[in-house]
């Protein structure tokens, strides 16, 4: 039996008329229709860099210990995916996070990889020696937009943690690596409530006048809309160029895809996700993982967005990975493929 427009991605069967990964034509025939597409998809850029944080801030919370060499196998599909930074792990205490104790031996694995850039979370200066050490070549570095989340999640305050920024990142530089800055609870706080645009603004200054080259801003409850993202990038992009910003939602409330469109059309064009939207954060009750990249790429694919990204080989890394923890994808687009595949299959 033929297929037709059907084609078989990885063990997942999709159909190409509902991925036109292509620009726009503007040859329409239709004007109105042509100028009111341009109208709402102007400022959109026309590719977005994906930082995948699945290996990292996806795999932390995990109760069960995903082995080593199941964490490179699962870096090393995602690099084969095409995606050109993938976040490999942390350097942070065993105590606070067991999860990420190999974080060493990862590295190691994985820092020949070619073709990607593949940064590593340091929460001080310690945490940056051992990175150098393993061999890491990028790093990151992580303060909140509230004063009483960045207390209970990395136990000090604000200016606390600038003050440790700095020491990383005078080191880095001395050492010549590039450093992210991330900014949490850029909307709201499981303690504090709605976060003012302009405390966000204060602290992604800060980072990147210390030197970060790009600050992620992150919803990190995922209570943003595009109501309230709108405001925040706006404070934001009044001190700091948009094209040195990066989002980075969690999708509690299911509106990450919105508040990523949003942004695009502000500007934005780097997008942090997760594979399957593996993740979440233990110090939000209620919050649920960060957007699925498959989610991402497929939309950014079908508004003709380029990301360098096979979506295939991207939906068979997420299969890895859950196959392991023996979960459903939080994917809608691995999950909705996966359910064209068992319908061929009856036929």
């Amino acid at each position: 039996m033929s297929l037709g427009r059907n084609h078989v991605m990885c063990g997942t069967v999709w159909d190409s008329r509902y991925f036109p990964d292509r620009q726009h034509n503007s040859k329409s025939s239709n004007k109105d229709m042509w100028d009111m597409t341009n109208k709402f998809l102007k400022g959109i850029p026309k590719f977005v860099k994906i930082v995948e944080v699945g290996a990292r801030d996806g795999l932390q919370n995990e109760k069960m210990i995903v082995p080593t060499d199941v964490k490179v196998e699962l870096i090393c599909r995602l690099v084969s995916s095409g995606l050109s930074v993938v976040e490999a792990t942390s350097f942070v205490s065993p105590k606070w996070v067991p999860q990420l104790a190999d974080a060493t031996e990862v590295m190691k694995a994985v820092q020949r990889l070619e073709g990607c850039r593949l940064p590593v979370l340091t929460p001080n200066l310690k945490g940056f020696e051992a990175a150098v050490a393993a061999g890491a070549m990028e790093v990151a570095v992580f303060a909140s937009a509230s004063e009483s989340f960045s207390k209970s999640n990395i136990n000090c305050s604000i200016k606390e943690s600038l003050s440790r920024y700095r020491a990383v990142t005078s080191a880095a530089k001395e050492h010549g690596i590039p450093v992210r800055g991330y900014v949490s609870c850029v909307i709201g706080c499981p303690v504090e409530g709605a976060i003012s645009p302009s405390q966000v603004a204060y602290v992604a200054k800060e980072l990147y006048e210390m030197g970060c080259f790009e600050i992620s801003l992150g919803d990190t409850i995922g209570v943003g809309t595009p109501g309230t993202v709108v405001p925040m990038l706006a404070a934001v992009m009044d001190v700091i160029p948009a094209e040195k910003l990066a989002v980075h939602f969690h999708d509690t409330y299911g509106q990450s895809l919105p508040n990523i469109l949003v942004s695009l059309q502000m500007g934005i064009s780097v997008v942090d996700s997760s594979i399957a939207g593996l993740g979440g954060c233990p110090y939000a009750k209620g919050a649920s993982g960060n957007v699925a990249t498959e989610d991402v790429i497929y939309m950014l694919h079908g508004l003709g967005v380029k990301t360098n990204v096979d979506l295939s080989k991207l939906l068979s890394a997420g299969e890895y990975i859950n196959n392991h923890l023996r979960r459903t994808s939080g994917s809608k687009t691995a999950v909705a493929l996966s359910r064209v595949t068992s319908d061929v299959s009856k036929i």
